[in-house]
């Protein structure tokens, strides 16, 4: 169906967007890498990888966390992720929502999230 490639990104809702970019930054080393007013949501790079920080809020998405993570992105190689998300319907994966273009650390893409049994969201970007 598709072929494991790593770790793309993580989103963490965070209480002080501001205080924990200037801890992932200076402290961890992260650089600056996009920002999407769109969505509050803040990108920094570490190495290959990106560390998304979206504000905790006073009321978050349905199903999203009220801080914390709210999910991790696998890399995956697949020939067409609509067959993929196909595929996982038929295997009873629960999907939250259909494919759509999303940003990650290797660009701009088609992506999917999917539930696993204890209710965490991932998402899947093909590389």
């Amino acid at each position: 169906m598709f072929t494991p490639l790593g770790l793309d990104h993580i989103v963490l809702r965070v209480r002080d967007q501001a205080a924990s970019e200037r801890f992932y930054v200076d402290v961890l080393g992260c650089s600056l890498d996009h920002v999407n007013p769109r969505f509050s949501l803040v990108q920094l790079r570490f190495g290959e990888h990106l560390i998304d920080l979206l504000p905790a809020g006073e009321s978050p998405p349905a199903g999203a966390a009220q801080g914390g993570l709210d999910h991790f992105c696998l890399s995956i190689r697949c020939e067409d992720l609509g067959t993929v998300a196909a595929a996982l319907r038929e295997r009873g994966v629960p999907l939250e929502g259909d494919v759509v273009g999303r940003r990650g650390a290797y660009g701009e893409g088609p992506s999917l999230y999917v539930r696993d049994p204890d209710g965490h969201k991932i998402e899947l970007k093909p590389r």
